[in-house]
């Protein structure tokens, strides 16, 4: 059985709160697997499933709760725009560097995907593949696919939430009760909700601040800072192996996702079927069975570049 680790990494004026899942039997060669949740604001609960990979990779998984979120420390009365892309982006490099992990595997849900995307842009050293799951590589490419979809919603659950949304009461329960309906489409189409996805959103519900301040009230009205992100003419740039993964039903319809196909040299994607935003938890056997696939032939590649490169070292994770 993989053996279970928690640490904090001093970050900024607090800590990022990290979870290290190490496996039973770990296979040489297998470089770590580090999982960037979604929001911006959420926590790595409802990815903590992917934690299985360990074993059935032979791999070191990391899991963290991003700064703002979770366990890791919260400044809710940080200025709006100290909650940016960058902030995240130097906050993953320091938990590398507090482990040892000189280079891993990266897997974005959603904003986790953004947020990969932003880092690997970057072409750091540290990057060995990349797997963008259920996100958009613009907001209003988001935003056009959350209008679409809306529209496909019963004629009360839009009327409520137009009403709502042009007088601003978000909490209002008749608003919350529309927007499940949406969720319950679009985000996690299971009866009951997993309970992992519960823990994520009880965390956000307990300090929203970094969701409302850069996503919005919700999934599908994006009013915060970061409603015009674009990363499509950045894409180019990244040069590692690259899996773009979506669900048939997800509210990262395929217009979102497509530019990243189009744009990232060599990037392939899979589409789940009968999945929605959370594929892992809707199909948890059919989605590790991809990414399982996919990181065995960019461990190979990782290694290849290592023989041509004698000089690489070894990662370890010392935390």
């Amino acid at each position: 059985m993989s053996t279970v680790d928690e640490t904090r990494v001093p970050f900024r004026s607090g800590h990022t709160w990290v979870r290290i899942t190490r496996p039973d039997s770990p296979r040489a060669g297998a470089l770590p697997l580090v999982v960037l949740h979604g929001g911006p604001g959420f926590s790595h609960d409802y990815l903590r499933s992917l934690a299985e990979l360990a074993d059935a990779t032979g791999r070191t998984v990391v899991h963290y709760d991003q700064y703002g979120c979770g366990r890791s420390t919260h400044e809710p009365d940080a200025p709006a725009d100290f909650w940016t892309p960058e902030l995240f982006v130097e906050e993953f490099h320091a938990v590398l560097a507090a482990l040892g992990i000189e280079r891993a595997h990266v897997l974005g849900q959603s904003w986790g995907g953004m947020l990969g995307a932003e880092i690997a842009v970057r072409r750091p050293a540290n990057i060995a593949s990349l797997q963008i799951c259920n996100s958009p590589a613009a907001m209003d490419l988001w935003s056009q696919a959350a209008a679409a979809l809306r529209e496909e919603l019963p004629a009360e659950v839009r009327e409520t939430l137009e009403r709502h949304e042009a007088d601003g009461s978000y909490d209002d329960p008749e608003y919350l009760a529309a927007s499940h309906e949406y969720d319950r489409r679009h985000v996690v189409r299971m009866d009951p909700t997993p309970q992992d996805y519960l823990d994520s959103v009880a965390n956000v519900d307990a300090d929203p601040t970094v969701y409302h301040t850069m996503n919005g009230p919700n999934e599908f009205h994006v009013i915060g800072t970061m409603r015009d992100w674009t990363i499509i003419d950045r894409l180019p740039r990244i040069a590692v192996p690259t899996l773009v993964l979506a669900g048939e039903f997800d509210e990262a319809q395929p217009v979102t996702w497509q530019p990243f196909v189009e744009h990232i040299p060599g990037a392939r994607s899979v589409v789940i079927a009968d999945a929605s935003h959370c594929s892992h938890l809707e199909k948890p056997e059919e989605f590790r069975a991809i990414v399982t696939e996919f990181l065995a032939e960019a461990d190979r590649l990782a290694e290849a570049d290592r023989l041509a490169d004698p000089d690489t070292a070894t990662t370890e994770v010392s935390a």
